[in-house]
This record gives C-alpha cells, structure tokens and sequence, in this order.
C-alpha cells in the first residue's frame, strides 16, 4: 500500500506519522510532497521570530525530514505537485529546484493537506518587492532576509487587523519601524465583536502604532520594482516594507482542477474520519488542515478556520484512520488567542453576527475585572463579553481584551461552550483562587453572574 501526502506542515506530517505508527514499513510506503524548504514548523511562531522573541529560526521546527526519514517516511522537499489524476490514482509533481521533468507517483492512499494560501487581491504593485505575505516559514524568511539586507527600513504598512496583521504590527515595532496598521472595517480584529474591537483599537494606538480603520487600499506604488508607498483613497503612505495580513483562503486549486468538488468556503468538504466526501474516484482520499472545512459545533454550520491546532487534530485523525485505526473529528468552535505588545485578545464561540446569522435570539454580558486580587502587584485589567441564548442561557460565545494573564482565560470558556454549559451552571464553577492568580470571584464567574442576570431579565 501507498500513501502519497500532499504537504509538509502540520496536517500532513501528522496523519503521515500516525499512520506510520499504526502500519509496518513492509505494510505501507509513505512519500510526502513540500514544495518548502522545511517541514513541521508554527507558522504561529513566524511574526515571534521576526519581531526577535525567537532567536533561532530552527526553535519554530518540530521535526525536520532527516527525523521522519528514520521513520521510513520519505519526505521530498522543494517538490511540488502540479496535478492530481483520480483514474490513474497518481499525483504529478515537478522539482523547484534542479532538473526539469515530471514526475508521477502512484497511491493508494491520497492525503490533501496543501493548507492555505494568503489573500493577494489583484493591486497595482502588489507583487513588487519588498510585499510579503505571511503564510510558511519560507515567507517568514524572506521578510527576515528583507529586514537584515535592508537596514534603511523605517516604514512599515501591514495591510489587515486580523491575527497576523496585528502580531506582524508588533513584530515591525519590535524591529524599530515606525509601522501604520490598516483596516477596512470600523474596527481591527473582526473575529471580535466592534465594541470589543473598540478596545483592541485603543489599546494599539497607546502601543505607538499608528492605525487606520474603514480604510480602503488603492494599489501599491513602486520605485525601480521596489515597493515605495501604499496609495489610498485620500492619501499615499510612504512604506519601505508592507505586510499583507488580509486573511487566508483554502489552496484547493489542485483538488478543483482534478473534479473534487468544494464546500460552501472553498474548503475541502470530510466526513468525520476527514475522508473527502462523495465515494467513488474519492475513496482513499483524505484532506485535513487549513484546505478544509469544519463544522463549527454551535451554529451546525460549515466554516473555514485555520489554525495549526486543528490541522494537527486532524491530521491525526486522517493518519489514524489510514493505518486501520477508528477516529473521528468533533468539529470546531472557533477557539483563537493572540496578542499585539501588552495587549491581549482572545475568543471563543460565536460573534453576535455570528450567533445572528445562526438564528439564535441572544443577550450579552459585559465586565471589567482584574487579573489577580485588585490589591496585589501586578493586577491588570481585563474585560470580558459573553454572549448568552435568551431563552435557555446556553454560553453561545466569548471574548477577552486585556493584559497580562487576561487571554488564556478563554480556555475555561471554551470548556463551557464545547460542553454546551449555560451561563447559570457556570456560575459555580469551582475556579482556582489565590490572590497572585484572580480574585476572591475570577472575572469569568463574574460575567456569568451578570449573563445569567442579562438571562433572567428576558424571562
């Protein structure tokens, strides 16, 4: 039996090792495709790296293709492959490096985890040097090499105030630049709701970052090929580097060319063995990762979110399965943390347009806490929304904006959402209490007292 694996990150690299774990070498042929130069790496680590928190590229590799090479699992970077054909049950890649010529391999097994690709809109400019996007290590590295052969940049504009716009921001600031953070929306971080993204707004601009929201890109303006100013409605911005953090989108190119038909967000659509839905040409042929779609287990509804602890997840899951194990996927719901200087965001559930959209009549908590005990060193201040079913009080989503110690409060309403809890029953959660860590009542049992008040009040 042959197992072909479609990239090298996360998703891949976990399905090929369990299912080496699960088969004998004699029993399966494992052979991975990385069009990259390296494998197994946090893309999540990239703007750390740059901004110099890592010092070590090599920190952000977890194993490298000389490690799965003594797991008999054939790694072949800086190949890429450029179709797929579901009669003959080959791939076709070509090398990215050295000689020309095609080359096919059969399996028996197909894994698709060719992950995401960035959002590039078609601007005047964009493809001029000195534009990056944020997607793999080589990306990263490119941005690095650009920063050490090019001491004279002092500008940046990272385009987009998602997660990567606002952690490439703080790499920039980190690096010594002046940067300016563009947002066409009303406020950044659009995984929060605008209120809380109010707050995030606030906070960057006290950090030094200049920030525009509601605004809206032109093109990019060149010198000699190299990125000179980024070109607005009213105004030009000179830039010496601009980042483009204006989201991902599944790369499913080659699944599309080859017949696999698509879900709702472009992503790859799995059963919950992550197997491609639709039998026939598609048996032995999994996807997982950021090409896929998930089922977020609040709304019932398809969703695109990429994030590496998910691609990991379902890789597993993939690997398992192929190796003539059993394991499911349970669906996400949305889970994300992340952080600009101080400040700390983070979400879990559904948004209010998210739980709109969803159908559900809802209310909504708010509240201002601190961190520890109001009267120890070091408290900081944090704000908690929840948003609540109005009839039943079932925790239907949450978000934190704060500082130190704020974020990784999400993961204890994250517990509550994925098991369905209602605001009341969190109410007395028996939550850890020493004045270093929280107060008497910990910020999260106070929003749920407040929800559940914001519950009973509709009754």
């Amino acid at each position: 039996m042959k197992l072909v694996v479609i990239g090298g990150d996360a998703a891949g690299m976990s399905a090929a090792s369990q299912a080496r774990k699960r088969s004998g070498v004699d029993d399966l042929q494992i052979t991975v495709f990385e069009r990259g130069h390296f494998t197994s790496y946090s893309a999540c680590g990239i703007p750390y790296w740059i901004g110099g928190h890592v010092t070590d590229r090599a920190a952000l590799i977890t194993r490298t293709p000389q490690e799965f090479a003594k797991q008999d699992i054939d790694v072949r970077l800086r190949h890429e492959v450029t179709g797929i054909d579901l009669d003959r049950r080959e791939v076709v890649a070509r090398r990215v490096d050295g000689p020309a010529g095609e080359i096919r391999e059969g399996f028996d097994h197909l894994m698709y985890a060719a992950g995401a690709v960035p959002v590039t809109p078609p601007w005047p400019g964009v493809d001029a040097r000195g534009v990056f996007g944020v997607q793999t290590l080589d990306d990263g590295a490119a941005i690095h090499a650009w920063l050490d052969a090019h001491p004279a940049p002092r500008r940046a504009v990272v385009i987009g105030g998602g997660y990567i716009g606002v952690e490439m921001a703080e790499a920039m600031v980190r690096r010594g630049l002046d940067v300016t953070l563009l947002e066409k929306s009303p406020e950044p971080m659009s995984t929060v709701d605008p209120d809380m993204g109010a707050r995030v707004r606030k906070a960057i601009l006290g950090l030094g970052i200049a920030i525009r929201t509601n605004a809206h890109v032109h093109g990019i303006e060149t010198t000699d090929g190299r990125v000179r100013a980024v070109r607005t409605p009213d105004d030009e911005l000179p830039a010496d580097i601009v980042v483009l953090g204006l989201g991902v989108r599944p790369n499913t190119t080659l699944a599309a060319d080859a017949g696999i038909p698509l879900g709702e967000t472009g992503g790859l659509r799995t059963d919950l063995r992550m197997r491609l839905l639709g039998g026939g040409r598609l048996d032995g042929v999994w996807a997982a990762g950021d090409c896929v779609e998930s089922v977020h287990r609040i709304s019932g509804r398809p969703v695109h979110v990429p994030l590496g602890t998910h691609a990991n997840k379902q890789g597993r899951v993939a690997g398992i399965n192929i190796g003539g194990g059993y394991a499911t996927f349970p669906g996400v719901i949305g889970t994300a943390v992340t952080k600009v200087c101080e400040l700390e965001v983070a979400r879990t559930g559904l948004t209010e347009h998210e739980a709109r959209a969803a159908g559900y009549a809802y209310v909504t908590a708010s509240v201002e806490s601190t961190s520890r005990a109001g009267y120890y060193p070091g408290a900081a201040t944090m704000t908690i929304k929840l948003i609540a079913e109005k009839r039943t009080g079932l925790l239907l989503g949450a978000q934190i904006v704060g500082r130190e110690e704020a974020a990784k409060r999400i993961d204890a309403l994250a517990v509550a959402v994925w098991n369905q809890m209602t605001v009341e029953e969190m109410t007395g959660l028996d939550l850890s209490y020493a004045p270093p860590f929280a107060p008497v009542w910990d910020p999260v049992l106070i929003a749920a007292r407040k929800a559940t008040d914001a519950v009973h009040a509709t009754h």
